[in-house]
């Protein structure tokens, strides 16, 4: 059920051998995307045949005027430098006997050329937007007698100008339905190096859901509004009648302002437009080289008068399948259990993405951290982050630091603490949710490199002081002027550091490989943190100090975290780095309601108020949209930022109560130990896992309580603390609570 494509790839990489070349354009196209082309003939009835194809670039192959598969935006994105992914197509049923048969490839500048990061100049981003087009193939065909023809890219290869007049990731597309290519030029052969070619390691990007517009409507400001009632990554499909030469084109936003007007001030320098070409008569057409985060078009031309059944919104991302199920009688709990299943989507694009729409879009890799646990209950993402982690080790700089982005286009920037230590919490998380030690085999030196990193950089030994780190990023403690929150920095990079110490033993102890050396570096950082840090001044410094179990004093720090949280008025104060663990620590040390009333609370801050304002995704900010209308900012207000999401992990394990176990990884043996709340009639929560189903449901009424708890593997259930040892099954329990008011 589950293929093991670690034993795949190894496989497929013994006979990565190319007879093929690298070829290109024979001059500058500029902005136009070129096509490749190879015509062949063949008298034989074909067998098999295989294309194994490459990019410098985003590609579209097309064989005799057909789709060679559903992949889109390959060859996706990694460290090219480094690696670059190569995909394989079965094509036998497209080869045509007795008749010529047409291949071609157009390519786009996607993540390979496109002037990423939008907001900085760098000699780096300029390198790659200087790099070059290229492609490499090998066509394989087999006929029923044995015989092998081989095809593959070369001088004979030609070359022309596409339909694809632009093509880039933040600024769009524009497509001349009108145009042919009737000039044909022989293909230069390139210079690119061949052994940083890979098989296909990540999930194929597929396109997924289709969402039909909501309405079509005209805004106080007189502009034309298609709103799709849902925000998604990917592209917008247009189906038409029309006459050559028309033109239709829009620009892709996420909101609206507070007079109801069109508001893409926060996609900042990505223009976000697509521009369309009509030929004559009846067509249907979306853009194949780029994507976009949108919720609505501002249609600027377009002809006639637009109706909802001529736009299609086509989300699109990696094709993970999705394991976990969250269903509550609470509305607005279901609909922020489906914005975060919905950022999630539209920021696993290949890379795990912080957002899909603005001059950004990269792998940040403090946002993967804080939601890996939340994403590998969501969704099967082995094999998503298998191949992420693959390129932050490649990545991964001489002496060890770790990026703030995987891939790496941000070389000059400094790493930052709970950023860089995606390094070592992503692959024991992978391995705690999937059971698999070969991804901590895989990842292994590069979580010690980390570590050792932090050791060398630090000013004061046992801690990691000095730097420059994002801190509580986005704390809502945060001084005027900072994105960074109230809590010291030196203190969070620290409690990371010992964080990942204790991660790297423990995955020492997994692989059989002892390192007693930093058993006793992180029992030197705990003393020097309790040394240095003996108070703790905000939210996040007491959820660090508890959650990574660095005070000596945990309850008496989790009731001073409640009494603080009460004294701010029952809000959160945290940002990226705290919020993720908060209520777990609140549940853990007896202040289940409290962590409640944060869950359920509607008024800014809180993950409901988003809901209350119409989002259908995670927000960046909190208050993003403040209560009066108006915008956080302009400069960095994101409508679909994952991170706050990992609020789903604390249903999944504390609400629901479905929790691994260290010494059964994968699920192997489950937990289940729910924490009930009568704010909530019910909750029903499902997690499909390497070793079978599991489900726990929970309802209250007055003062009872009924589980109804299901599970295909051995597990230890827990109800009103006594601990039941039951084998695969279903099971039912009543608990009559003596105080419902402790709820």
């Amino acid at each position: 059920m589950f293929p093991d494509r670690y034993a795949m790839i190894q496989k497929e990489m013994t006979v990565m051998e190319w007879k093929a070349n690298w070829i290109c354009p024979a001059e500058d196209m500029k902005d136009i995307c070129p096509v490749f082309l190879k015509s062949w003939s063949i008298k034989k009835e074909i067998k098999h045949a295989e294309l194994r194809l490459t990019a410098l670039g985003i590609y579209e192959a097309n064989l005799n005027g057909q789709r060679v598969s559903k992949y889109v935006l390959a060859p996706g994105w990694t460290t090219y430098d480094k690696r670059l992914q190569v995909q394989r197509y079965d094509i036998t049923n497209l080869i045509r006997k007795d008749k010529e048969n047409i291949l071609t490839i157009t390519v786009g500048k996607g993540w390979f050329r496109s002037p990423m990061p939008g907001w900085v100049e760098s000699l780096d981003k300029n390198r790659r937007k200087e790099q070059p087009c290229g492609i490499i193939a090998e066509l394989r065909m087999t006929d029923t007698e044995g015989s092998t023809e081989i095809i593959v890219t070369d001088k004979d290869w030609q070359y022309g100008e596409s339909a694809v007049r632009f093509s880039e990731i933040y600024d769009g597309e524009i497509f001349d339905a009108r145009f042919e290519t009737k000039r044909w030029n022989p293909a230069a052969i390139l210079n690119w190096p061949k052994d940083i070619l890979i098989e296909q390691e990540g999930e194929e990007i597929r396109e997924q859901e289709r969402v039909s517009p909501k309405s079509i409507f005209i805004t106080p400001a007189g502009e034309t509004i298609v709103d799709f009632g849902q925000e998604v990554t990917g592209y917008v499909e247009l189906s038409l009648c029309a006459n050559a030469g028309e033109i239709i084109r829009f620009q892709h936003g996420e909101m609206l302002n507070r007079s109801g007007n069109f508001y893409r001030d926060n996609y900042r320098n990505a223009k976000a437009e697509v521009i369309y070409i009509c030929r004559d008569g009846v067509q249907t057409w979306h853009p194949s080289l780029t994507f976009f985060g949108f919720r609505y078009l501002k249609l600027l031309d377009f002809p006639g008068t637009a109706r909802t059944e001529q736009f299609t919104a086509i989300a699109v991302y990696s094709d993970i399948r999705q394991t976990g199920h969250i269903r509550s009688a609470d509305a607005g709990l279901n609909r922020l259990i489906s914005n975060i299943f919905w950022s999630q989507r539209d920021n696993f694009l290949d890379v795990p993405t912080d957002c899909p729409q603005r001059d950004e879009r990269l792998g940040w890799t403090g946002d993967a951290q804080v939601f890996v646990k939340a994403a590998s209950y969501n969704f099967d993402v082995e094999h998503f982050f298998t191949k992420w982690l693959h390129d932050l080790a490649a990545d991964q700089r001489p002496d060890g630091g770790v990026s703030q982005v995987i891939p790496d286009y941000m070389p000059e920037t400094e790493p930052s603490a709970a950023w860089g230590d995606a390094a070592v919490i992503c692959p024991w998380q992978m391995y705690l949710t999937y059971g698999n030690k070969k991804i901590l085999e895989a990842q292994f030196d590069s979580m010690k490199k980390w570590v050792d990193y932090i050791t060398e950089v630090t000013h004061d030994k046992n801690l990691w002081t000095g730097g420059n780190h994002f801190g509580d990023w986005l704390g809502l403690d945060a001084p005027p002027g900072s994105y960074k929150g109230s809590s010291r920095e030196d203190f969070i990079a620290t409690a990371f550091y010992a964080h990942s110490t204790e991660l790297l033993v423990k995955a020492g102890r997994v692989l059989g490989k002892p390192l007693p050396g930093y058993k006793e570096l992180y029992c030197n950082i705990l003393k020097a943190f309790r040394e240095r840090y003996p108070e703790y001044y905000t939210q996040t410094e007491y959820v660090l100090a508890i959650y990574f179990k660095l005070t000596e004093h945990l309850q008496e720090a989790a009731d001073a975290l409640a009494r603080m949280i009460e004294i701010d008025g029952i809000q959160m104060r945290t940002g990226f780095v705290g919020t993720p663990y908060l209520l777990y620590v609140l549940s853990d040390y007896g202040y289940d309601a409290l962590a409640y009333k944060l869950l359920l609370r509607k008024e800014p801050p809180s993950w409901l108020y988003s809901v209350s304002m119409g989002a259908t995704t995670i927000w960046e900010h909190w208050d993003g949209i403040m209560e009066n209308g108006d915008f956080w900012s302009e400069d960095m207000n994101s409508f679909n930022h994952y991170a706050y999401g990992s609020v789903i992990d604390w249903i999944y394990e504390k609400a629901a109560g479905i929790q691994t176990i260290e010494n059964y990884p994968g699920f192997a043996k489950v937990r289940i130990m729910p924490h009930p709340n009568r704010r909530i009639p019910w909750l029903e929560t499902s997690l499909e896992t390497r070793h079978g189903l599991v489900n726990s449901k929970w309802s209250c009424q007055e003062d009872i309580i009924r589980y109804e708890i299901t599970v295909q593997m051995p597990a230890q259930i827990v109800i009103d603390g006594q601990t039941h040892e039951v084998g695969p099954g279903s099971y039912l329990f009543w608990s009559h609570q003596k105080k419902p008011e402790a709820f």
